[in-house]
């Protein structure tokens, strides 16, 4: 049993009526109380059963902080955070590691960070205040380098139109009538936090539609009418995998498309598959070099774009690109993980590389950088502690690096420390 009391703390009481049946209900209330009452300490202690995907680090063991960006640039991702930790419970538990956190304390932490960079701080102001006020926790990477892989993503921009024709035959789908969610912890605790989605049949609920049955069967044409048409399957592919964008329409103005949910089915890599087959270099692989391919190969589209069954199904919205926390992305400082393992809405620093491009449009060369930005996103293939997929925004700057971009590096997150807490 979990037992939590006042704004940081939580306990775990192993109940007495398991091992002794007869025990009187009443006394076993008044010895929790008791328990309880003894208890002060504002770190909340929880236990796993597996390693903890980020560790602890001593103040000694604190990077050197730096930002490549300006620091007005983060103050509105950090204010994107609040926004989400504004609707949820104040004692909502948040786990950093083996620690955990109620809502309130990350918010402080939000706060009062958000206050400091306002005063545009030098690097050895930065590290001072750091080390006084925040604990620093570090990602344990991946298993075999310790290291977390960051990859990209970006908001492309589709041509299309509201009417299907010769031109724009490709639809974009909304959400399904038939494509229902269930809650599998309501069936048994094992499944707690687990869903699946599916499509009821009448008598039993079945996978959804995969991306081979609904691009190329027209499998939902008949009862489904499209957001949007688009011009390009491969863009809208991409489209899919970015998981937001803006479509210029032939009518003569621009529309948004927001991720509203998939189709349960899990994410495949076709960059994998055009490894694994022989079609693309490993050390040549990017998203640019997959449209490449597939521009020289069209009769393989089909067949390439089918081998990941996943597909997303979008909305309308009045602005761009939405996290997985229902907060506007902002380029640069939003950053998507696995939300089982990472703390929702956190500060993070990230050390990674980013590229040069020249005149011709063409990367000259990686270089190291770091800055803070926020966990407000996920994705379906960013699964693990060694992974991170970091939002560039839009244009050519954008779709280059978020094409590109594989390179290894070390992600840490930023709480208030408990005493600091007032």
């Amino acid at each position: 049993m979990i037992i939590r009391v006042g704004k940081n703390n939580i306990f775990t009481f192993q109940p007495l009526y398991q091992k002794i049946k007869w025990f009187p209900a009443v006394l076993l209330t008044c010895m929790m109380v008791i328990y309880l009452s003894g208890c002060a300490e504002k770190k909340i202690e929880i236990i796993e059963k597996e390693e903890p995907s980020l560790r602890l680090l001593t103040q000694s063991q604190y990077p050197k902080f730096s930002d490549d960006m300006l620091f007005e640039d983060l103050v509105p991702a950090i204010s994107k955070s609040l926004e989400y930790l504004e609707k949820i419970p104040e004692d909502r538990g948040i786990r950093f590691g083996t620690d955990g956190y109620d809502a309130a304390h990350l918010k402080k932490s939000l706060i009062l960070f958000k206050d400091f960079i306002q005063k545009n701080p030098d690097g050895k102001d930065l590290d001072r205040f750091i080390a006084e006020n925040y604990r620093v926790y570090a990602s344990i990477g991946g298993k075999d380098t310790g290291k977390v892989l960051y990859t990209g993503y970006y908001e492309p921009t589709l041509h299309g139109s509201l009417s299907p024709s010769s031109k724009y035959p490709y639809p974009v789908y909304g959400p399904p009538d038939d494509l229902i969610t269930l809650d599998l912890s309501a069936f048994s605790t094992k499944f707690q936090g687990e869903k699946i989605r599916g499509r009821w049949t009448g008598k039993t609920v079945v996978p959804y539609y995969e991306r081979r049955e609904i691009d190329f069967e027209n499998i939902l044409s008949e009862n489904l009418e499209p957001l949007v048409y688009t011009d390009d399957i491969v863009d809208l592919f991409f489209l899919h995998v970015q998981g937001s964008g803006r479509v210029n329409l032939a009518e003569g103005y621009p529309i948004n498309l927001r991720y509203h949910t998939t189709n349960g089915r899990a994410y495949v890599s076709i960059g994998k598959y055009l490894i694994e087959t022989g079609k693309i270099e490993r050390s040549e692989m990017s998203m640019q070099k997959i449209k490449e391919y597939l521009q020289l190969h069209p009769e393989e589209i089909n067949h390439v774009l089918s081998q990941n069954p996943s597909y997303v199904f979008f909305e309308v919205g009045p602005e761009g690109p939405v996290g997985a926390l229902g907060v506007r992305l902002t380029p640069g400082r939003s950053v998507a993980t696995d939300r089982k393992i990472f703390p929702d809405a956190a500060l993070m620093f990230i050390e990674t590389q980013k590229p040069l491009i020249g005149l011709d449009k063409q990367i000259t060369r990686w270089i190291d950088f770091s800055r803070f930005a926020l966990n407000q996103d996920t994705g379906g293939a960013i699964r693990g502690p060694g992974r991170a997929d970091l939002f560039w925004g839009n244009g050519e700057y954008a779709e280059i690096a978020a094409g590109h971009m594989q390179h290894p590096g070390n992600l840490y997150f930023l709480v208030l420390k408990p005493d600091n807490d007032r």
